[in-house]
């Protein structure tokens, strides 16, 4: 296949197998420099030797760029607000990712005069289509190189071939070839046995929670406090956005909070089956969805559970630059200026469980709640609500009958 002449390539570097080989690749196979971008967005590793390796297998800049604070507030959390959830289980960590990853590469490609981008997402996946939507949303003139559509390399196996004959230093191995992405937001597995559903995970698999059975056997109560739907304080202490994360996936991973195994419908069509560890994300989600359930009246909530469906459809599928996006983001805000107080939670074994919640916005009245005598509600108010609002089943009843003389 004939091949568009490029002269500066930005790709989206990661110092793993896969970006390891494309850097090289594209060197090879386009005769072209390369410029690499490294997003910090707490992957959990040393992103010291990065640069250096880039430099060495053949970049000629190397970009590291620390994210974790913009990832956090710019996309973390308006995602959490949104209460937007892909398929009952997944928080979306790597779809967000995505665009914020693609959105730097255009602005150094511009910066440094690049006319292509690239990424190392494969021809089945939904990555692709997340980086290269941000490629058309910001910067459409920029050609796009996706190496594992193009390439002969069938597997991983073959790449790591490739780096060894390349003499390109990796971690990976054949007997370590798990597929995986991690940020501040969560960590996924795919691959090895995973790609069989009814295979059980084995537990080298996890890397940043205890498993439930081996968690402490103590519950640790904490409280996480929210501003308008964002998260800000822990056990009272208010915290920068990194650290509270840092802080709740520790909490998260030592009682084994978070851990999820899906089989998911990917964009492209096939579904596909992943394990995720979101320990700090989970303890966030399930406290902000409690604080809503204190301050959202109910044609709100209800109405903003719907589009929740929606927002996370969207993430999902790489449309974040996108003008529904933005709506969507409009009316969220709009849901969150009461969302403001602080939410009790146990964790044990597994389980986050909340145990309290307060606002200053609450719409919870005890006087109308309560079981013992009040003086505000008029129980026998009930009665005209209920007429009235069967109204049309009597209607309905009553026309039965005259239809078809059954009482």
């Amino acid at each position: 296949m004939s091949k568009k002449k490029v002269n500066k390539v930005v790709l989206a570097y990661s110092g793993g197998l896969d970006t390891s080989v494309i850097l090289k690749w594209i060197k090879e196979t386009y005769d072209c420099e390369v410029i690499t971008v490294t997003a910090d967005i707490g992957q959990g590793e040393d992103l010291s030797g990065v640069e250096a390796k880039a430099l060495a297998t053949g970049a000629s800049k190397a970009y590291v760029l620390d994210l974790k604070e913009e990832f956090l507030t710019q996309y973390a959390f308006p995602v959490l607000r949104s209460g937007a959830v892909y398929e009952r289980k997944y928080l979306l960590g790597t779809s967000f990712a995505r665009p914020l990853i693609a959105k730097y590469q255009v602005e150094i490609a511009k910066r440094e005069g690049a006319d292509a981008v690239a990424h190392g997402c494969t021809g089945k996946g939904n990555d692709q289509v997340r980086f290269e939507l941000t490629y058309k949303a910001l910067a459409p003139e920029l050609t796009v190189i996706a190496p594992w559509r193009e390439w002969d390399l069938s597997g991983r196996e073959a790449l790591l071939e490739y780096a060894a004959s390349r003499g390109i230093p990796v971690s990976q191995s054949k007997e370590n070839i798990y597929s995986r992405d991690q940020n501040l937001w969560h960590l996924s597995h795919e691959g090895g046995e995973l790609e069989d559903p009814w295979q059980a995970p084995n537990e080298r698999v996890y890397q940043i929670t205890t498993s439930p059975q081996a968690a402490p056997d103590r519950p640790e109560e904490i409280v996480v406090g929210f501003e308008q739907g964002y998260p800000v304080s822990l056990n009272g202490e208010r915290l920068p956005p990194v650290s509270l994360m840092e802080r709740l996936n520790e909490l998260g991973g030592r009682h084994g909070i978070g851990r999820i195994d899906l089989v998911e419908n990917r964009l492209v069509g096939m579904k596909s089956r992943g394990v995720y560890e979101q320990p700090g994300a989970t303890i966030l989600s399930v406290a902000h969805k409690e604080l809503e359930h204190l301050t959202l009246d109910r044609e709100t909530m209800h109405f903003k559970d719907m589009l929740a469906l929606k927002y996370a459809e969207l993430v999902y599928y790489g449309l974040w630059y996108t003008p529904l996006r933005e709506a969507l983001d409009a009316f969220v805000d709009v849901t969150q200026r009461t969302v403001t107080g602080e939410v009790r939670l146990t964790l044990y074994k597994g389980n986050c469980i909340p145990t309290g919640r307060r606002s200053p916005y609450s719409l919870y009245s005890m006087e109308l709640a309560t079981f013992g005598a009040d003086a505000i509600y008029d129980q026998r108010d009930a009665e005209g609500f209920i007429n009235l609002f069967g109204l049309p089943l009597k209607v309905a009843a009553l026309l039965r009958q005259q239809q078809t003389g059954i009482s």
